[in-house]
């Protein structure tokens, strides 16, 4: 039995930094065990332009701890009225990795997103073009659509017709939740892919009333039945290329979360490779941890593989009940890995 385990410096393809004292709160935890990150743009007011993109990785560098090898990846978030030629400015000078698009609803700060595809088709065009990616919450907003069927009616509704109109455009369903998510991933062709997050590989829907209301385990995209999460976690340990890492870490305040109107979001960071690495030793698939950790991610982006690693190992050591205001994923439990201190 695997007792240590060194793998090449993974990269988080989804994560919410947030921003102000959130964002000193849970920055460390990702720039220890990740050397990148595709930062989502999802603040209030959200990055809509380059101008707050630029600042706001200037606030990203100057809360992370000293000698951090983080770098923060940074994304536009899509609107009815993005403007092309900004957008491929940003791309152009490095600015903007990727741009992001939020169904107007969707999910948290998503208020000032697309609320119709056609009204981005010139800037889709423009990302076609110049080979931007584009990262898509894949979900349709319809009130008369089941929480549990958004996603699988968001891929036949919006995601198969625009695939059919810019077949050259790079696309990542972001935080896929269902076996349909997966299966149109597998079959979609070149210049698809998506992000799997460790909360998705662990739990079904039942976690959200195992004992009564759990808020903690409340996300969106919300957590399926059984099948789906079976169907993510042969996905995420099959070897394909077209799955790699995104957390989808996304803190909230305990305050927030225990409340009326509680808000979506896991906050899996403090301990998220200690869990994907759990999910990959019960598949028995610890050999291809590193591909999708490290080597899927950076492929698609065409960017290069980082140079350090990390080591993990066997350990019993229990993930906190709560760290600050924010109740980490996993809390009062063990993964049965840890990051090795010499990491």
């Amino acid at each position: 039995m695997t007792q240590r385990l060194t793998i090449r410096r993974p990269d988080d393809w989804h994560v919410h930094l947030r921003d102000g004292a959130m964002l000193e709160a849970v920055l460390p935890w990702t720039a220890r065990q990740f050397g990148r990150a595709i930062v989502m743009p999802n603040l209030d007011p959200p990055v809509t332009d380059m101008a707050r993109a630029r600042a706001y990785r200037e606030r990203i560098h100057a809360t992370l701890p000293e000698g951090a090898g983080f770098q923060p990846l940074m994304t536009c978030y899509l609107t009815d009225r993005t403007d092309p030629d900004d957008l491929a400015l940003g791309h152009a000078e490095g600015v903007f990795t990727a741009a992001k698009l939020y169904p107007a609803g969707a999910t948290t700060n998503s208020a000032h997103g697309v609320t119709d595809i056609a009204n981005i088709r010139p800037v889709l065009e423009r990302m076609e073009r110049i080979g931007m990616p584009l990262l898509v919450h894949g979900e349709v907003t319809d009130p008369e659509i089941d929480i549990f069927d958004r996603e699988a009616v968001f891929l036949e509704r919006v995601l198969a017709p625009l695939r059919r109109d810019f077949p050259a455009l790079n696309v990542v369903l972001e935080h896929v939740t269902t076996a349909e998510g997966v299966a149109f991933v597998e079959e979609g062709g070149s210049g698809l892919a998506a992000t799997i997050t460790p909360h998705h590989l662990i739990i079904n829907r039942n976690a959200l009333f195992a004992g009564g209301l759990r808020p903690h385990a409340y996300c969106l995209p919300v957590a399926k039945r059984e099948r789906h999460r079976l169907a993510l976690r042969r996905a995420a340990t099959s070897g394909s290329a077209r799955f790699f890492l995104g957390t989808d870490s996304a803190p909230h305040t305990v305050e927030r979360k225990e409340s009326a109107c509680g808000c979506a979001g896991v906050w899996n960071a403090p301990f998220a490779l200690e869990a994907y690495t759990a999910v990959f030793d019960a598949e028995g698939a610890l050999d291809r941890l590193e591909a999708f950790s490290s080597e899927n991610g950076p492929r698609f982006y065409g960017l290069p593989l980082n140079s350090g690693t990390v080591t993990l190992e066997r350990s019993a050591g229990m993930v906190p009940e709560r760290i600050g205001e924010v109740v980490p994923f996993g809390a009062g439990e063990s993964f049965g890995w840890s990051l090795a201190a010499d990491a």
